[in-house]
């Protein structure tokens, strides 16, 4: 006779229900603060913002809020209120993503981010910085009785990706609205193109898990010319990145248009970028469909630390390292890191409260862990090849007051350090192949001469 497991026959928690714990759990729990590094005094700070969207058959009959989410209560009584809701246990929990405007200069142009931007004098702390830019980005008053302040999500050091000259101390905020209707939203023609409320479930399905491809040989057209650029490109191709493509239920395309001397000119794409939309569209997809949304980079890390909190709690799993097009170079980097990776792997896997961050990196920037590092014998600002590493500083470790495990730095401890020796030995088999060739053909030029 089989044994039967209880468990095993339940249903999985609803989205909405794995959502209210995650949040409560947050607010129970949000992560320390992160001091400034030495020499850097700039912050920035990023406001998550979620809602519900109720379902045709259980429509709520005021989008207003209930008389017992009375602000003076707890968060955790507001949030036990709020999820009790029926339209709140069958909607759909969404997230708000804004596309930046293409603008000449801009370091982030064009990227999927949150609403946010750096920290003025004015604001008292970097809660207030992320409030504020949701206000002038968006239009969204994160102050009213409409929205419930969660708690924090790990800050991180953000540093030039070709040097250890670190940026800003990035802060994320959550907030969650509490009303049933689509808020209004003002964007900032400067500032935001776009705006997307996309599905948590989209964004924890396995199906949207793509790949962004980066020219890094960009990054060597100041330092190296134009020469060092496509031999870079040549020899190592592009790097890849993870990626998530979003699946929006509602987009706000801006309908203002911006100083045209501050636009990027897209008119004619280049034919990298007409290869990136084929490699990062499904086959499925006509020729002539746009570019789909991406998220990437510094986003994808803030996101990734809070997609892990909820189930399948795959945000790991799913997640790939960096690495390059080139096969040789991918293949050497895989043999050089197989080790390392399962072990960080096991790292997180053995924690309790365990999530992705920093495969927040991009062309530009890289996002550094903040861990509490005993071996001395580093820089503490050491980010491994052009700042696409992992830093050291002394701030917070990666343990909360009460000892369980975020992640914070965790799957990418090692891994550039790791990254830059594998681009060393690619150089050097790169070389001594190119030696073994030309020492070939003059040998056959050679015999061809004494032959005649």
């Amino acid at each position: 006779m089989e044994s039967t497991n209880p468990e095993s026959n339940q249903d999985p928690p609803s989205v909405p229900k794995s959502l209210h714990a995650a949040l409560r759990d947050l607010h129970r729990r949000s992560y320390p603060h992160v001091p400034n590094p030495p020499s850097c005094k700039k912050r920035a700070s990023v406001a998550l913002v979620l809602r519900v969207r109720p379902t045709y058959a259980h429509w709520p009959d005021s989008p207003s809020l209930p008389a017992e989410l009375d602000p003076a209560v707890s968060t955790e009584q507001r949030l036990e209120t709020f999820f009790s809701q029926s339209w709140v246990q069958h909607g759909t929990p969404e997230v708000l993503f804004i596309k930046r405007a293409s603008r000449v200069g801009d370091r982030w142009t064009g990227h999927v981010a949150l609403p946010g931007g750096k920290r003025d004098p004015e604001d008292t702390d970097d809660r207030a910085a992320a409030i504020r830019e949701a206000s002038e980005e968006v239009g969204l008053d994160l102050t009213t009785n409409d929205y419930i302040y969660i708690g924090n999500l790990p800050e991180r050091v953000v540093n030039t990706s070709w040097g250890s000259v670190p940026l800003m101390v990035l802060c994320p905020f959550v907030f969650l609205s509490t009303r049933s209707d689509s808020p209004t939203l003002k964007l900032q023609p400067t500032e935001v193109a776009s705006s997307h409320w996309v599905p948590l479930e989209s964004l924890l399905s396995p199906s949207s898990r793509t790949i962004e491809y980066v020219d890094m040989s960009q990054r060597f057209a100041k330092r190296g010319g134009l020469i060092a650029r496509l031999i870079c490109r040549s020899l190592m191709g592009w790097m890849e990145f993870a990626a998530i493509q979003l699946q929006p239920n509602e987009t706000l395309n801006c309908n203002t248009t911006p100083n045209p001397d501050t636009i990027v000119n897209q008119s004619s794409p280049s034919i990298f970028q007409r290869w990136k939309t084929c490699r990062s569209t499904n086959s499925s997809a006509p020729v002539n469909s746009a570019r789909p949304l991406l998220l990437w980079g510094l986003t994808l890390g803030i996101l990734a630390d809070f997609l892990d909190m909820l189930p399948p709690h795959t945000a790991v799993r799913l997640w790939k390292y960096p690495t390059f097009t080139s096969p040789d170079l991918r293949f050497i980097i895989s043999i050089l890191t197989y080790r390392l990776r399962k072990r960080n792997l096991l790292h997180v896997k053995s924690g309790a409260r365990t999530g992705i961050s920093d495969p927040a990196v991009d062309s530009q920037t890289a996002a550094l862990p903040v861990l509490q590092e005993t071996n001395t014998e580093h820089d503490h600002n050491d980010v491994g090849i052009g700042g696409l590493g992992v830093g050291r500083y002394y701030g917070a470790s990666d343990k909360a007051s009460d000892g369980s495990t975020y992640a914070v730095g965790i799957m990418l401890r090692g891994y550039y350090e790791k990254l830059r020796v594998a681009i060393y030995v690619f150089l050097a088999w790169r070389i001594a192949l190119g030696s073994m060739a030309a020492v070939y053909a003059w040998k056959f030029l050679r015999d061809c001469g004494i032959r005649r």
